[in-house]
């Protein structure tokens, strides 16, 4: 009857309290709160430099407080009871031993309506009907203190994994968020500091070496070196000049600048990424999933085993229902995958959807497009024809005057080729631009006209028939031609090519060694993408393909049984990317907003697939070692309680010591890279 009046009193006393803290987190903690719509802030308006990842994760923080409080107040009840329990057996006082009742069946209430739950309303099998039964048998068969030892062995490993989960999703958020809390502006020549939330789109603001630049805009006046390693994956520093854009979050290390503020909070690229980043750490519960999936599996096993243990002895079947048969996995798997975000995050790899970390061990099949991934968005000069007795460096001097504030791919290979020889440009006077044809403009007296062949018969200026034939035969080898006429009398033409990465030949060979399929596939005509797949040693290619027709492609490869990994630019290639299994792209920081790819190489190279693929695989062994820890000390107690005879106190500390191992096997990847991959100062 003392057993029985103690339950009672103890389930009373939990009601009470439940229903008083249900109503407490009703009327405390705000509901969801949608981000109010409307239209942003006009230039000149103040505007806020929260993150909006912070914006967005203001829910969600709400929710693992109130998470926390609940565990906190779980574990105190629980530890209490552990106390009253340790006292009653070292004092010899039956009696605490029952005051320790209310306080488990407190922590175990959430768990006995979860069981029920489980059982009446959604006929499932979950692992808190394991808990439920767990609990009621120890308590049932007045195994007091094994039931508080192993319940506050619970509590505080929830309170453990909380805490280190927070820690790594803080680490990955704010990986790239840098921010000076004050900054220096220019107003009306005088200069004054401000709070970051005060600045203004427009405003002018001045940074030093050694500071962080606050929001994202354009250099108006100094030089300087900038370390974008965190925000773009750029392993060396930058040099930038008047003219050139600056990102907030990114360290200046030498120089002294002032700039114009173009993007200031959520719309600032930092902000975007953490916003992104947020996003990415809730992707956990995709693992946490298949961790809780393998615990559950485990539920019918391990009761119908523990009715098989009542012929050893009732000690023998409590060691059986604590054994903890993959239970382990719902908390180490996410804290895990945490652990390698943070990793790929120093990598300069952003992973927008954690999900794809899970399949990157099992791809067999890499498919890259050609254009913007395989080779450079620019091409590069391979030859320049003269047609009259202009030299080669007059002609180029005079597409690059032409072409100066055009900012097209082909512009740019022009430009670059005339800095590489050391050419001064003439000003240029008047300038006409026909908007898919040419140029015209005057300078030196002279009228030039740089453009397409098809630009030049517009302008009625011949073109000699061996250049045009030559021409002709560019859709076949991948080159492009520009025409340069200097008073209406063809002076030369310019060939340009498309160049392949640097790094892609020893990527594809290191690629081939780990026995991937490797395919390329391009809009471009047949013979170019044969010549590329030939001279890179790819095993297959697709030609003159559409943008949808990619994604057609990766369905097909799907249905044959491949694993699919789609290498793009990020926004061209957006139907394919969301088909395959795993997409990357290289489109940088600046576009990463609106990339579809799961994965972005912020570095812009693909060598970074290489250590991608490796954290891939890595993560795959860390996950089995994981499942070890969990299924070897279950063995080893479902074992010993049929054949030694082990009751539930050894079973609850083979439990934890499985607890334990896996918590420091999920956190072993980032331990073995402390000092190594930490972000440069």
């Amino acid at each position: 009857m003392i057993w029985f009046g103690a339950i009672i009193l103890g389930a009373s006393i939990v009601a009470a309290v439940k229903s008083h803290q249900a109503n407490r987190l009703r009327t405390a903690a705000p509901k969801s709160r949608p981000k109010p719509a409307g239209p942003k802030a006009p230039a000149g308006k103040p505007t806020s430099t929260i993150p909006v990842a912070e914006e967005v994760a203001m829910d969600d923080k709400t929710q693992r407080q109130e998470h926390e409080t609940i565990i906190n107040q779980n574990l105190t009840a629980a530890g209490s009871s552990l106390a009253l329990s340790v006292l009653s057996n070292m004092a010899g006082l039956p009696m605490l031993d029952k005051l320790a009742i209310p306080g488990l069946i407190y922590v175990g209430t959430p768990l006995t309506e979860d069981g029920l739950r489980a059982i009446f309303k959604e006929k499932k099998i979950r692992a808190s009907i394991l808990d439920m039964v767990s609990i009621a048998a120890m308590l049932g068969t007045g195994n007091i203190f094994a039931c508080s030892l192993a319940v506050t062995l619970l509590m505080g490993s929830d309170k453990l994994l909380l805490k280190t989960r927070d820690d790594s999703r803080k680490k990955t958020i704010h990986m790239f968020v840098k921010q000076p809390k004050h900054i220096l502006i220019l107003r009306n020549h005088i200069q004054c500091e401000i709070p970051i939330e005060q600045v203004q789109v427009g405003d002018t603001v001045i940074v030093h070496a050694g500071e962080y630049i606050p929001t994202d805009g354009t250099i108006l006046q100094g030089d300087c070196s900038v370390d974008q390693h965190q925000l773009t994956g750029e392993a060396k520093p930058v040099e930038k000049t008047v003219g050139a854009l600056v990102f907030a979050g990114t360290l200046l290390l030498s120089g002294r600048i002032h700039y114009r503020v173009e993007k200031a909070g959520e719309d600032t690229v930092i902000a975007q990424l953490g916003e992104i980043l947020n996003r990415t750490a809730n992707y956990e519960s995709a693992i946490q999933s298949r961790g809780e999936t393998i615990a559950d599996e485990a539920v019918l096993p391990t009761i119908f085993l523990s009715g098989l243990a009542l012929t050893a002895g009732i000690p023998q079947s409590l060691a059986v229902l604590n054994s903890g048969f993959g239970y382990n996995m719902r908390l180490i798997a996410p804290l895990g995958m945490l652990n390698f975000l943070t990793i790929a995050a120093n990598e300069g790899i952003l992973i927008k959807d954690g999900r794809s970390l899970d399949l990157l061990g099992k791809i067999d099949t890499i498919v890259f497009d050609k254009t913007g991934t395989l080779t450079l968005v620019e091409p590069e000069i391979v030859q320049i024809r003269p047609a009259d007795f202009h030299p080669e460096n007059e002609i180029l001097r005079f597409a690059a005057a032409c072409e100066y504030r055009q900012t097209h791919p082909i512009a740019k290979a022009i430009l670059q080729a005339a800095q590489a020889r050391h050419i001064d440009l003439p000003p240029v006077e008047q300038v006409k631009y026909e908007v898919g044809y040419g140029i015209k403009a005057e300078f030196e007296g002279q009228v030039v006209k740089v453009g397409s062949n098809r630009f030049m018969h517009m302008e009625g200026i011949a073109t000699p028939e061996e250049p045009h034939g030559h021409a002709a035969q560019g859709d076949q080898t991948g080159s492009s031609f520009v025409y340069v006429a200097v008073n209406d009398r063809l002076a030369g033409i310019i060939e340009l090519r498309v160049k392949v990465r640097p790094e892609v030949k020893s990527l594809v060979k290191v690629l081939h060694q780990q026995g991937k399929h490797l395919i390329i596939v391009s809009g471009d005509h047949e013979q170019p993408t044969r010549m590329l797949a030939h001279e890179l040693a790819i095993d297959t290619f697709f030609a003159e393909v559409l943008p949808e027709d990619k994604a057609h492609l990766v369905t097909r490869l799907q249905q044959e049984g491949r694993s699919v990994c789609f290498v793009g630019d990020g926004i061209n290639d957006a139907i394919a990317l969301k088909k395959a299994h795993v997409s990357v792209s290289l489109s940088g920081a600046t576009t990463v907003a609106k990339d579809s790819a799961q994965i972005v190489l912020m570095g812009q190279d693909l060598n970074q697939l290489l250590p991608l693929f490796e954290l891939g695989a890595e993560f795959d062994k860390n996950m089995n070692a994981s499942f070890m820890t969990t299924l070897v000390p279950g063995l080893i107690c479902v074992g010993g309680a049929f054949f030694l005879r082990f009751g539930v106190l050894t079973s609850i500390m083979l439990y934890n010591t499985g607890l334990v191992a896996g918590v420091g096997n999920a956190m072993l990847p980032r331990l073995k890279r402390v000092g190594k991959d930490e972000p440069s100062q």
